[in-house]
């Protein structure tokens, strides 16, 4: 076997939960060529991968590079994402393959019946599984995320009041019932009383404003101002991260950072918490709600309309 495609066409926290594959499988087999298959807006997560070959890209559809993709040759096609658009893929490849299994029906269980059949495996061991046909085990060194010279953001840029140390704080998410809401964070934030840099995207800026003002000089505001790749450097910088259940949750656990995730909707049980962080990292949840898990992915509003699973954090299990 010669050279082989990885398929993963999103997101952002998905793509870093497969890069122990791709490790895996380059030093465990390093004559092995390794192609990765995403979406064009996501590129820049892997394009630093030196385990990687070559990355190949779609705006929407598998047809714009077809031809390419026969071209390549490939030997064996592991399958991380196993939608139709991947089925496609490996249809087009007609080569031997082997598929990430979804457990759809199983979260579909937890969601609807409360009832727990999922395995408890973290998603990363679950994609590791799907390589073991190539004879790939996990090595155990966690998640990768490589940032370019050129967006590692130098602490003298920020305030002076951050420049010896900071919490990240990571108030996006997705979904709305993945956030915590903007009071909870400001009153976590007051607790905490240390810098804090707020992250996430320019979605997030309008929210982290009001932060901002209601906290104080604690709060250094990166929300839309940084690049992905420049977040990853500030949380690598941090002193831990507080975050919700999302992509910078899994590139602070590539870093090894102490992390105190919070879980709203969604629930550890699925297998996306943060893999192998520091010891010290630990999970926030308000446990025994009868209604939670209400979906595997999130909603724009609470169903039930009382927003238990986030407004009943204790903002207490942040301080420490």
């Amino acid at each position: 076997m010669k050279k082989i495609l990885i398929i993963r066409f999103s997101s952002i926290g998905d793509i870093v939960l497969t890069t122990p594959v791709i490790r895996c499988i380059k030093e465990q087999k390093p004559e092995i060529e390794i192609h990765y298959l995403t979406k064009k807006s996501f590129k820049g997560i892997l394009e630093h991968n030196p385990y990687l070959s070559k990355i190949h890209t779609i705006e929407k559809d598998i047809n714009e590079i077809a031809t390419e993709l026969k071209q390549e040759n490939f030997d064996y096609v592991i399958d991380l994402h196993n939608n139709l658009r991947s089925l496609q893929t490996k249809r087009i490849i007609g080569k031997p393959s082997s598929s990430f299994k979804k457990l759809n029906f199983k979260k579909w269980m937890l969601v609807n019946l409360k009832i727990n059949n999922m395995p408890a495996m973290h998603v990363v061991d679950r994609y590791l599984e799907t390589a073991a046909a190539l004879g790939i085990k996990n090595d155990l060194k966690g998640l990768d995320y490589f940032i370019p010279t050129k967006d590692e953001v130098q602490l003298q840029s920020l305030p002076s009041t951050h420049q010896n140390g900071y919490i990240g704080f990571v108030i996006g998410a997705k979904h709305f019932t993945k956030q915590l809401p903007t009071e909870k964070i400001i009153a976590i934030c007051k607790k905490l009383n240390q810098p804090i840099v707020l992250l996430g995207g320019k979605e997030d800026k309008e929210r982290a404003i009001k932060i901002e003002k209601a906290v104080g000089s604690n709060i250094y505001n990166a929300c839309g101002n940084y690049n992905l790749n420049q977040s990853a450097s500030l949380i690598k910088q941090a002193k831990k991260i507080i975050t919700h259940d999302t992509g910078l949750m899994h590139i602070a656990a590539a870093f090894k950072k102490e992390i105190i995730s919070v879980w709203g909707n969604t629930v550890p049980a699925f297998g996306f918490t943060p893999y192998l962080p520091d010891s010290k990292s630990k999970i926030v949840e308000v446990k025994n709600l009868a209604c939670r898990p209400c979906s595997k992915i999130g909603h724009d509003k609470c169903p039930k309309g009382h927003f238990k699973c986030m407004m009943e954090i204790d903002e207490n299990e942040f301080i420490n």
